[in-house]
């Protein structure tokens, strides 16, 4: 049984919306077993915690608690945007099979880097994802060029 991919972008879409009513960046990311368990769900913490890497896939992995290796192996890490270097590297590291992004129209990630160590990266092209990313950029570029380290 694999889940819903669109259901699990809206979980990490909620806490997108939960970042930014928090004054944060509004990144949000879910962690889910291919049995539909959400194992974590997260957004991004920098500004909320002072914080130099929780961004919302960090934050994800970090609310899931530690799983054994071969738990990862079944899950996707949804992420309302396309992940960085940093984040796709956690993913990387602990075998995460699957990311699905909402976006990559405001940032464009390392998903050429996920392909390459065999993760299957789906963009489901969200237009809420977007919008909110959008006008977050809008609002607060200084904030949002210090999170990707421009």
């Amino acid at each position: 049984m694999t889940f819903d991919d669109k259901k699990g972008m809206q979980i990490a879409l909620e806490e997108a919306k939960k970042g930014y009513e928090e004054g944060g960046v509004p990144i949000g990311g879910a962690l889910i077993h291919e049995d539909g368990t959400v194992l974590g769900r997260g957004h991004n913490m920098r500004f909320q915690k002072n914080s130099a890497t929780l961004h919302g896939e960090i934050s994800t992995l970090e609310n899931a608690g530690r799983l054994q290796g071969s738990v990862y192996k079944h899950c996707t890490m949804y992420t309302t945007l396309s992940p960085c270097d940093m984040c796709s590297g956690a993913c990387i590291m602990y075998g995460v099979k699957r990311v699905v992004l909402g976006e990559n129209k405001n940032f464009q990630g390392a998903e050429e880097l996920l392909k390459s160590k065999g993760i299957e990266v789906i963009n489901l092209q969200d237009p809420d994802c977007e919008a909110l990313m959008t006008k977050f950029i809008k609002e607060r570029p200084h904030d949002w060029y210090e999170d990707i380290g421009e």
